[in-house]
């Protein structure tokens, strides 16, 4: 376990995936010092849209509470054609209700929500105005040369996390080559008071995609306004207020009021660094590891995904639970979905928006396709054989695969009401799928790496020796969800994500764990 003599981790850059990560390294007890360059957070106008799953991660970090209480809630996602001002076929994201304890998306601007995860940080240090100016990797550590108020500062760390966005220094440190585009077009985000609630009534689904050969938009409901985001075409200036204004009325038609609060333009790029990574003490994350098109939320929302698999794995490795082989899979899984996930499917949305040929196509229902946009589709490559999709294609829910996010259902636990995610939420859990009124094998809890439950529609009786390690599943909703046959194992990992699915067997689970992390399972109190 950490000690007060452990090199804190350090992250650098506190944007919204270095906060995240941060909060991810205090929830696992892993000391961190978080290094941002400038005086105060970002108060720009940026990435606007949050989804399910980066509201699950912020939910096992415990900031999701205080980002919902900001943000507006949304589901639905509309799907407008210009042209005809028709909608096409809406996401429907209550079809998730038995996948996520949070069935809806949310709409919360960057300026608001970088504040939020700040206040939930505990168990490190944020250090405004630290500009990091070059590192040098030892052998037991990594030693930091940082700009002050006060001067150059030298800062130890046990790792550095390199969350320092699109221009990182730390990625050109190491030597990354960054491969892909920059489109020759750059986007515009618009934020303006306008009621279109009431006196300028629209009925819009609060996110919406208007799409149009000749020029789409995305209408975006923050809780205090009204963002629009269009294209600007190779060469184009900058347009000025009143241009703005008269752009988005081309929209949605006239109003009575208007007024721009603000606006910004910004390249867009598909490219991502040729390798991750270094001696397993120095990674990139978000933006310094993938540059990603900002459609269909993709940016931001891949890069909660590094914060998600990262931290845990850090962890595990300090705390001596696990060979530090196994930060490698941080890269192995990460990379593919930022490439061929994230990055494609983002590019081929631009393209479905201006009607261009390469447009994404539509998954196999109105639940796969929520499950899709929503990013609990991504099933990561666990065994490194190459298997992973950030797509789902099946119309109706399939049995679940390692890889895959673990769905996240209620059941009922020793201690009353429970989720899936939140028995994970500080360790593997294996979920042994059988009938407790046979009395399965089901090993006792005495780990805190692993934990063991049954999971029945038959609860547990008192007398069966089971009840601290069982958990009722009425009318099976859970069991068919998960969709594997009778006496099978689930093991889950830290973030989510299913490890493994096998046989229930003599201490299989506890085989899984050490084949995953190269060590056997620590016992309470080593």
């Amino acid at each position: 376990m950490p000690t007060d003599q452990q090199l804190p981790v350090a992250v650098v850059g506190a944007g919204p995936i270095g906060l995240t990560t941060a909060l991810g390294l205090a929830h696992y007890g892993v000391p961190f010092v978080l290094l941002e360059e400038d005086a105060v957070l970002s108060s720009d106008t940026k990435a606007g849209t949050t989804l399910t799953r980066t509201l699950e991660i912020w939910d096992r970090y415990g900031a999701v509470e205080g980002i919902l209480a900001a943000a507006l809630r949304i589901d639905e996602i509309g799907d407008i054609d210009r042209a005809t001002n028709t909608p096409r076929a809406s996401v429907q994201l209550a079809e998730l209700v038995n996948d996520t304890q949070f069935p809806f998306v949310i709409n919360l601007p960057q300026q608001t929500m970088e504040p939020i995860l700040e206040a939930a940080l505990s168990g490190g240090t944020l250090l405004k105005q630290h500009k990091l100016e070059s590192f040098e990797v030892l052998d037991d550590r990594v030693v930091l040369t940082v700009s002050t108020v006060d001067g150059l500062q030298q800062i130890e760390a046990s790792h550095l996390l390199a969350c320092d966005g699109g221009k990182s220094k730390v990625r050109d440190a190491l030597g990354a080559t960054v491969s892909g585009e920059t489109l020759p077009e750059r986007y515009m985000l618009i934020d303006v008071v306008v009621d279109l609630d009431v006196s300028n009534a629209r009925d819009y689904p609060y996110l919406a995609y208007f799409s149009d050969r000749s020029e789409w938009m995305v209408l975006i409901r923050q809780p205090n306004c009204w963002r629009f985001l269009f294209p600007l075409a190779e060469g184009a200036e900058q347009p000025g207020e009143e241009d703005m204004l008269v752009k988005v009325k081309q929209f949605i038609g006239e109003v009575d009021r208007i007024e721009l609060l603000g606006s910004v333009v910004y390249n867009v790029h598909h490219r991502v660094a040729d390798h991750w990574s270094a001696e397993r003490k120095v990674f990139l994350m978000g933006d310094a590891a993938h540059l990603i098109t900002p459609m269909w939320a993709l940016g931001l929302n891949t890069g909660a995904l590094d914060a998600s698999n990262l931290p845990w794995r850090l962890a595990w490795v300090l705390r001596g639970w696990a060979d530090p082989s196994l930060l490698d899979g941080y890269e192995q899984e990460q990379r593919p979905v930022a490439i061929n996930g994230s990055g494609e499917m983002a590019e081929a949305a631009r393209k479905y928006m201006s009607h261009q040929r390469g447009a994404v196509t539509a998954a196999g229902s109105d639940w796969a396709t929520a499950y899709t946009r929503t990013l609990l589709g991504v099933r990561l490559d666990v065994d490194g054989e190459g298997d992973w999709s950030m797509v789902m294609t099946s119309a109706e829910p399939p049995a679940v695969r390692a890889g895959d996010r673990a769905p996240d259902l209620a059941l009922q636990g020793p201690r009353g009401r429970q989720t899936i995610h939140g028995l994970c939420r500080e360790s593997f859990v294996a979920l042994y799928f059988t009938d407790v009124r046979r009395r399965p094998a089901v090993p006792l809890n005495d780990s805190p790496a692993l934990k063991h439950y049954a999971v029945s529609r038959w609860d547990a009786p008192l007398d069966s020796g089971l009840r601290d390690r069982s958990l009722f599943d009425p009318g099976s909703i859970a069991t068919n969800r998960y969709g594997v046959p009778a006496e099978t194992v689930v093991l889950v990992r830290p973030d989510g994500h299913i490890a493994a699915v096998a046989p229930m067997a003599d201490g299989v689970a506890e085989e899984l764990y050490t084949g995953i992390t190269g060590r056997p399972v620590p016992r309470e109190g080593l």
